[in-house]
């Protein structure tokens, strides 16, 4: 039969270790590749760690958020309590200085009395100065406005310096010192009652500065018994600012604030500084003045001093606010921090046991569909195939076992859904594969009672065919007959081709063995244009009579392979060496027809490398020669190798390589095997070479 699929590709070459030539062991085991690695976030567990990971981080953000704005009301707090002992030191300063102003306005008057009183205040006013080196901004505004304070008391103390002069000096220091009061601007983001309280504080200093302002004045004006220049404009100015400040302190100032304030003014010292007041009212032309500036300077002391308290106690209030905002914040502060982790904590907890318990089920089907896919099923659909029994009994429990329930423990309905499905696939493919089994069977054993019976039939046509051959004695008829037997010999060959493939027929019977010219003779004879066939040079061997009918059968397929696809003109040769280095016999077909290309080479590789019945029932029928060729070089057994190579000027050549173990020793060794032509021992040369190629390009290789 034509054997024009062998025109393919040897699969040996590149997939396993190369013997000679670059031959394809048929004896090699195929590796099942493992399960590939699932991508990072292409997996389930990627996706479902993404869709958690998202909504955590915006917890986490808004979270943060309030963090930041709980940690910013912490720090506002801090830093007003701190303003506010900043402030409160600073009016302490202002406090000394307003005294000292007065004190020495009434010197300058001319009240020595006020000497010893001035100096005990200058020691006040000069602990206080030493107390705020601390405080950059103060500190500045010390260099810049009290930097002459030293000139100024001795100016007054020799009475050389002028009243209204050192009175703007003291002054402008006070208003200095009162602009860098951190509570001079109140912050509009802050707490109601702590802004309330600071404006209140304030407008309080504002009107002790008018208060003090106006007692050194008058202080003044009363030691020279009267108003001298703008003296009195500046008295009326000063008391409206004090009234104004008052005000606006009344608006902003808390009940208990507001009675402090008035329980100072109510005092009977108060009240003497009010009756010396409205004695000014008509003594703005200059009229004398008839009051005592030590009773003035007491009376509006105590005012001032009272005024003071007020205002220490409303620092007090402001400060006690600040510590509880702040006290406040950093509970809020605290609570968030601990609300924000255990929120996070949790929400973690609940993706991770929500993602665990998707996960973990998806895992036992995956792994179950893998056992199923790798293990189970191709073990199940492989003892069916090999089996003779009946198909359909050879589902075992095993085989139709379910997916154990604790893979999906706790699994979704779906997941559940999913597995069920693969159960009944599983099922599925079982029975396709029992029902496959059962159909190659049956049309294996059908072609193989099919081989039998021509094989059967052409035995007998041969033996008649061989009687009439010894009966007749015309020439043309014995040559007529004489062709009818090469004919039925091709028939013999096609029926043992098709028990070949059904993978049933036993070797033809060889009782010894058998010379390699002897084979090849057979083989010839066995192909339908045995006239173009060119036994050239074949060296002395002995086949072993068990490997003599597969052998010959094999190169009769590669001969008439040969013969099929090269011109009509062209020989097809056929040559034999013995190689002493491997301890083989090759046999070499060679053809200078059309060849092959590297697709037809694949293809062919591929199937003469598989003899199981998948191939069979896979390959399309006009490759079928490739599994002639492929089962009995696996029937000749371990070693057997079969290799095809390009021809060199064009065509094909095949070499078949038998191992020493199929080979018996020759008769007669003297006998020299008669000379080769030189177009044949390049040839030889040909194929030596290129089995040292297909060495050198897959010293891997798998042999057949």
């Amino acid at each position: 039969m034509p054997v024009r699929p062998l025109r393919g590709k040897v699969a040996s070459i590149g997939k396993g270790r190369l013997g000679k030539g670059g031959s394809v062991r048929r004896h090699g085991g195929r590796t099942n590749p493992g399960r590939r690695p699932m991508p990072g976030w292409r997996s389930i567990r990627g996706r479902v760690a993404v869709v958690i990971t998202v909504p955590i981080c915006l917890l986490l953000t808004v979270a943060g958020l309030a963090v930041h704005g709980r940690a910013e009301a912490l720090g506002d707090a801090r830093t007003t309590r701190a303003e506010v002992g900043l402030s409160l030191r600073i009016q302490a300063l202002v406090h000394q200085l307003q005294r000292e102003r007065g004190l020495t306005n009434g010197l300058l008057g001319g009240e020595k009395e006020f000497r010893p009183p001035l100096s005990a205040t200058r020691k006040r006013v000069d602990t206080a100065l030493r107390g705020m080196r601390t405080e950059s901004a103060v500190e500045d505004v010390v260099q810049r406005h009290l930097r002459r304070l030293a000139d100024i008391r001795s100016a007054a103390d020799r009475g050389t310096a002028g009243q209204a002069a050192t009175l703007t000096f003291y002054t402008s220091a006070v208003n200095a010192l009162n602009a860098v009061d951190p509570v001079a601007e109140t912050a509009t983001g802050a707490d109601r009652q702590l802004r309330d309280g600071l404006a209140a504080l304030r407008e309080l200093a504002a009107a002790k500065e008018s208060v003090a302002l106006e007692r050194g004045l008058l202080n003044g004006v009363f030691a020279q018994g009267a108003f001298q220049g703008r003296e009195y404009i500046d008295f009326t100015e000063v008391r409206a600012t004090r009234v104004a400040a008052l005000t606006r302190f009344r608006q902003v100032a808390t009940a208990p604030q507001r009675a402090a304030l008035e329980k100072a003014f109510a005092t009977e010292d108060a009240e003497r500084a009010t009756a010396y007041e409205k004695q000014t009212e008509g003594a703005a032309d200059g009229s004398p003045l008839r009051a005592d500036a030590r009773t003035w300077w007491e009376a509006m002391t105590v005012l001032v001093d009272d005024l003071y308290a007020v205002q220490q106690s409303v620092g007090d209030d402001v400060r006690d606010r600040a510590d509880r905002l702040s006290h406040d914040a950093e509970l809020a502060l605290a609570a968030y921090l601990v609300t924000g982790t255990l929120i996070a904590a949790l929400v973690a907890g609940l993706a991770a046991v929500a993602s665990r318990s998707l996960t973990r089920p998806l895992r036992g089907l995956a792994e179950t569909a893998h056992d199923v896919a790798r293990r189970r099923l191709p073990a199940a659909v492989a003892r069916i195939q090999q089996s003779p029994q009946d198909s359909a009994q050879l589902l075992t429990p095993e085989d139709a076992q379910d997916t154990p329930d604790a893979r999906l423990l706790g699994g979704a309905a779906e997941i559940a859904e999913v597995a069920a499905s693969l159960q009944q696939v599983e099922h599925t493919a079982l029975q396709l594969a029992a029902q496959q089994a059962g159909l190659r069977r049956n049309t294996t054993e059908s072609l193989a009672n099919l081989g039998r019976r021509n094989q059967s039939l052409v035995r007998r046509q041969l033996g008649l065919i061989t009687r009439l051959e010894r009966q007749e004695l015309d020439p043309d008829a014995l040559a007529e007959l004489f062709e009818l037997d090469h004919l039925a010999t091709r028939m013999r060959r096609n029926a043992e081709s098709l028990l070949v493939l059904a993978g049933q027929n036993p070797p033809r019977p060889t009782a010894a063995p058998a010379d390699g010219l002897e084979v090849v003779q057979s083989a010839v004879a066995e192909v339908e244009q045995y006239r173009r066939v060119l036994i050239a040079t074949v060296e002395p061997v002995r086949v072993r009579g068990h490997a003599v009918a597969d052998v010959a059968h094999l190169l009769a397929e590669l001969i008439e392979n040969g013969l099929n696809f090269s011109p009509p003109t062209e020989p097809v040769e056929v040559h034999g060496w013995y190689d002493t280095e491997d301890d083989t016999y090759s046999f070499g077909v060679v053809d200078h027809g059309i060849g092959m290309s590297e697709a037809d080479k694949a293809r062919a590789g591929a199937l003469l490398s598989d003899s199981g019945e998948e191939a069979l029932v896979a390959a399309p029928t006009r490759f079928l020669g490739h599994l002639v060729v492929g089962r009995l070089a696996h029937r000749l057994g371990e070693g057997a190798q079969v290799h095809l190579f390009d021809t060199p000027g064009g065509g094909l050549s095949a070499l078949l390589a038998l191992p020493g173990r199929l080979l018996a020793p020759v008769e007669d060794p003297s006998t020299s095997p008669p000379p080769a032509r030189p177009a044949v021992s390049s040839l030889l040369n040909g194929f030596r070479a290129g089995v040292a190629r297909a060495e050198a390009r897959n010293p891997q290789g798998a042999s057949s």
